[in-house]
């Protein structure tokens, strides 16, 4: 039987989604398609390992790929560059100083790319959640401008990365590690990149990445300084 993406009306419940297993094998791990970006619905997909991805124009798409890439504490790859701008201290870090800041420089266009996945509406979304207390930005300032970093979304010791920028070499890079650093024990990459591998970065069973989840989400959340 081939699987197929259910369909999930703006006035389903926040939790109408099927379970993971049911998501398509090709295109990998999609699972769902239509309902709203409100944070319910958000932080329960999180919680479920379901992430929205989609451009302009399209619907809503709901996926949870098979692997899943993955950061954990143990897999951190630091290479002897990225260590020494880090004994240097050529950036100062800071979390959440200016969240809506870190996601429009992740929405901007990049080299020859015109459009963006972070459209408008995921913007406001995102900026929702960090009024809650769940969405968070790791910032890289360097002489009073911000020079890259990441955001994403935290539940309990988990930190579902969602993008990073950078505009001086190295600076998304130790966003990252301090990210690592600062006590979430499964931090979510959804897709594989040469850059994350890199970095330690792991593909997990999905079987596996659920279990994880299961366990640390429930954990008690990290406080970020």
């Amino acid at each position: 039987m081939t699987l197929q993406p259910i369909w999930i009306t703006n006035d389903a419940p926040a939790h109408a989604f099927p379970d993971v297993d049911n998501a398509m094998i090709q295109p990998n791990g999609l699972l769902a398609v239509g309902g709203d970006l409100s944070p319910e619905r958000l932080l329960h997909a999180y919680r479920q390992g379901i992430f929205p991805w989609f451009s302009e124009g399209q619907p809503i798409l709901w996926w949870a790929p098979d692997p899943r890439a993955a950061l954990l504490p143990e897999t951190l790859r630091i290479s002897r560059s990225l260590a020494k701008t880090l004994r240097r201290g050529v950036f100062q870090v800071r979390f959440n100083q200016d969240f809506p800041r870190v996601i429009r420089a992740c929405a901007a266009p990049r080299g020859q790319q015109n459009d963006t996945w972070i459209t408008g509406g995921m913007i406001a979304a995102y900026c929702a959640l960090h009024a809650r207390g769940y969405a968070h930005s790791v910032e890289c300032w360097k002489d009073g401008d911000l020079v890259g970093g990441l955001y994403g979304v935290a539940i309990g010791r988990v930190f579902f990365g969602e993008s990073m920028f950078s505009r001086v070499a190295d600076a998304s890079k130790v966003a990252l590690v301090n990210l690592c650093r600062s006590g979430y024990e499964l931090i979510d990459c959804q897709l594989p990149s040469d850059h994350l591998k890199r970095m330690g970065a792991i593909d997990l069973p999905r079987r596996h990445f659920m279990r994880l989840l299961h366990h640390w989400r429930e954990a008690p959340r990290v406080t970020l300084d």
